[in-house]
């Protein structure tokens, strides 16, 4: 298992996102050498947790719990073959492309140990929204892309340090429960009755989504749970 790329973002303009700038930073490109990778802050401060990356839309992307994106090559893969496109390392505007990991398989507040110094747990799926599709420049893309419910995994930071294309990447821990990525996904997005299920993840997952959940089970109850 490791990095295939370490991929940064800088700010663009472009017509299909809702900032109020029209900037984005979802281009993102492989670069050689090291990467500083630190928690950058509360959602809505800070952005991406890689030096150098850029998060122009802060309401809804980067921020401690979503400060790093990463997408399996063998995902990319799959697509390519289904949109009949090469897709390079970046494309979806993950930060880090792998190798030899199940991403969306991964477990909420499992560990990854990413080259010899820095540590990311998993937090949450990545939902698709209008740039993304813009992007791509895919007809339907949101659908689509939901539909397969394989979204790769946003991480936050537990151990600063530098990474850099050629890491291995390990999995150090991994938590006592079943809650994965595409189940937190399908959850949040086509599946609502499977909330329930998401606070076996406890404070691991993403703080939007434990709220979601809560709230969903305050108002039906966890028979969805079953």
């Amino acid at each position: 298992m490791k990095l295939l790329s370490v991929n940064l973002g800088r700010p663009e303009a472009v017509p299909y996102t809702g900032q109020r700038d029209g900037l984005t930073g979802i281009d993102k490109r492989p670069v050689e050498g090291p990467v500083r990778v630190v928690a950058p802050g509360p959602k809505g401060v800070g952005g991406s947790g890689l030096a150098g990356d850029a998060v122009c839309e802060t309401r809804h992307h980067g921020g401690d719990d979503q400060a790093v994106y990463a997408v399996a090559r063998e995902d990319l893969d799959e697509w390519e073959r289904a949109l009949g496109r090469t897709l390079s390392n970046g494309s979806f505007g993950e930060n880090l492309t792998t190798e030899g990991i199940d991403v969306s398989g991964a477990l909420i507040g499992e560990r990854w140990a990413v080259g010899p110094e820095v540590v990311l747990e998993v937090t949450s799926g990545r939902i698709p929204c209008r740039t993304f599709q813009g992007h791509l420049q895919e007809k339907g893309w949101v659908k689509r892309f939901t539909e397969r419910g394989a979204p790769g995994a946003y991480l936050r930071v537990i151990t600063p340090g530098e990474v850099r294309a050629g890491d291995a990447v390990r999995i150090v821990h991994r938590p006592d429960h079943e809650v994965t990525v595409a189940l937190q996904f399908r959850a949040v997005t086509t599946e609502r009755d499977l909330l329930p299920r998401l606070l076996a993840a406890h404070e691991a997952l993403h703080p939007e989504a434990l709220a979601t959940a809560r709230a969903h089970v305050e108002k039906y109850g966890a028979a969805a749970e079953v």
